[in-house]
């Protein structure tokens, strides 16, 4: 993780280089926005990457002498199907739709958006998939 954390933040510096210099040649307010925020993206993700790196253990891509079978094994614990995302997608679908057609929308997304955010965050206490 160190090295994709590394690349990150390098990726960080070079983003904030092209919005200065793309925001003092073209004097265009949306590009530059843009830029910047890409910019925050990575710092972000950079950070998140080299904090974490600290706290695991060196994985086989930080060791320079690893081979491919270094790094087989269980890489970690990952959620089974869920129908959370699809509740959320669509209720999230309608709200936007929303702002288009007018804002009653709301008033039928915002329950669908609820009910898909409550089963998304207890998942886990219900179901085939209790105490996993």
């Amino acid at each position: 993780m160190k090295i994709q954390g590394k690349m990150f933040i390098w990726l960080s510096v070079f983003v904030l280089a092209m919005a200065i210099v793309y925001g003092v040649w073209s004097k265009e307010p949306a590009g530059t926005t843009a830029l910047f925020l890409a910019f925050g993206l990575c710092i972000m993700v950079g950070y998140y990457l080299a904090f974490t790196a600290r706290r695991v253990d060196v994985g086989a891509q930080d060791n320079k002498e690893a081979d491919v079978a270094d790094d087989a094994g269980e890489l970690g614990f990952f959620s089974p199907h869920s129908w959370q995302p699809l509740a959320l997608g669509i209720g999230g679908a309608l709200a936007f739709m929303g702002v288009v057609f007018g804002w009653w929308l709301l008033y039928f997304s915002a329950p669908i958006i609820l009910i898909g955010l409550w089963g998304w965050v207890f998942e886990y206490y219900r179901g085939e998939n209790q105490n996993q």
